[in-house]
């Protein structure tokens, strides 16, 4: 599986961003899919991911959603009231094992190369 990550830019506090996970390959739908970060001088960070149902970081719940298509084999994230603090490269993974650890970096086999947000305050 590869996978492409897009959507990224500059975003003005409060303002609302789509990213988007283009992946490659069959099989797509039975992948859990999941949404990490990686902030200048951090470590990579869970956000979201999604199975047979959506699981959130805390900071970011309430204001983000992951979404899929399974027909066009991508993955979404809408990013809305976006703050300073979700400045970040995010990248998009694939587990194809079928979890259980959504939330962990390790769980997942196949990363997409990144795609950067800059939140201005």
């Amino acid at each position: 599986v590869q996978l492409q990550a897009s959507g990224g830019g500059l975003v003005q506090a409060g303002g609302s961003l789509r990213l988007s996970c283009a992946a490659s390959g069959r099989s797509f739908s039975s992948y859990a899919m999941g949404w990490f970060r990686q902030a200048p001088g951090k470590e990579r960070e869970f956000v979201a991911a999604i199975t047979w149902s959506t699981l959130y970081a805390d900071s970011v719940k309430g204001r983000f959603t992951i979404s899929r298509d399974n027909a066009k084999n991508t993955v979404y994230l809408q990013m809305n009231s976006l703050k300073p603090e979700d400045t970040a490269v995010y990248y998009c993974a694939a587990d194809r094992d079928g979890g259980p650890w959504y939330m962990k970096a390790d769980e997942y086999e196949y990363w997409g190369q990144g795609t950067l947000v800059t939140v201005s305050s």
